[in-house]
């Protein structure tokens, strides 16, 4: 509890390797709420600054924390190829409204190996004219790979853009063998 007898939220973060650089991992006890690519000392330190606003608490590091046990395990099987879906419990307080209704669409209607196109997200959660915000929405996405926003591509089969870059989408892509593998 604080002074003011209110129970703070524990955020609890940690930078594993994965096949497409390192990732933070932040978690609240809701799940996880923040996955980062990039993680570099700089990047990580700017994440952690914009959590700690966003949340109102300092996060923790805490690479051993049962909160993140479950997210790492989860990654690591998903870059062996072992694993399609994540069972996680998510966290969604960093996004809301139509952001979080695209989201939550993407993350149970587009499975592995599958792709969208952005209007036909917003045709999905009833905004068909919406192929711009749900650009916006997946730009904003606090949970990218795990609320796959790199499944989304233009209508006329371009990549379209991606937060993490497009060589990172391009290998998450490949990893679940919707693109070929790059030759070099």
């Amino acid at each position: 509890m604080n002074s003011h007898g209110q129970y703070e939220q524990q955020v609890v973060w940690t930078v594993v390797p994965t096949d497409i650089g390192p990732l933070l991992l932040a978690a609240t006890g809701e799940g996880l709420v923040n996955v980062v690519f990039h993680a570099t000392d700089e990047v990580r330190d700017k994440a952690l600054d914009r959590l700690a606003g966003r949340l109102g608490t300092e996060p923790v590091e805490a690479s051993g924390s049962p909160l993140l046990a479950e997210a790492i395990r989860q990654l690591e099987a998903y870059f062996a190829g072992e694993r399609r879906d994540f069972d996680l419990p998510l966290d969604w307080s960093l996004i809301s409204g139509f952001n979080r209704q695209v989201l939550r669409e993407l993350a149970s209607g587009v499975p592995f190996g599958a792709v969208v196109g952005y209007g036909d997200l917003a045709g999905r959660v009833g905004q068909p004219g919406a192929a711009q915000a749900v650009g916006v929405a997946m730009g904003s996405n606090p949970l990218p790979v795990i609320v796959p926003c790199h499944r989304v591509v233009e209508r006329d089969g371009g990549i379209g853009g991606f937060g993490g870059g497009l060589e990172t989408k391009r290998k998450l892509l490949a990893l679940e063998g919707v693109l070929p593998e790059p030759l070099f």
